[in-house]
């Protein structure tokens, strides 16, 4: 048997403000915008490279959803984003203004840096060590 995750809902406020610090901010690539409906789109972005998978931008609707925007992980680290050169992206990343919670520290898997999105959803900037 052989499955692949290919996306992750990532419920947001706004679709343009979104897209505008995942492209503008993270530098991730625009896969997909459509639009489905007065109110709905369908807007996919994904780190560059294509080498994992894509994350749908789903607008918040409910009072449920809309709570959930920022804290889908309940505080915890959330997404994982592995980089081939985490001093570039590090650096790259702070220049535009990511909000890190930490310095960069080493782990036997290699470097890594927590940061929060515009949202405050928790990343983990990791460089692996071969």
């Amino acid at each position: 048997m052989s499955q692949t995750l290919t996306q992750l809902a990532l419920l947001v406020r706004d679709y343009d403000e979104a897209l505008a610090y995942y492209r503008d901010k993270l530098g991730f690539e625009l896969l997909e915008d459509t639009q489905l409906s007065a109110s709905k789109r369908w807007v996919r972005v994904a780190p560059p490279g294509g080498q994992g998978g894509a994350l749908l931008l789903a607008l918040a609707r409910t009072p449920e959803q809309v709570r959930a925007v920022g804290n889908q992980a309940g505080g915890r680290v959330f997404l994982f984003l592995e980089t081939d050169d985490f001093d570039r992206d590090y650096a790259a990343y702070k220049a535009a203004g990511v909000a890190f919670t930490e310095t960069p520290r080493a782990e036997p898997f290699g470097k890594v840096a927590v940061f929060a999105d515009l949202y405050g959803n928790l990343w983990d900037l990791i460089g692996r060590t071969s």
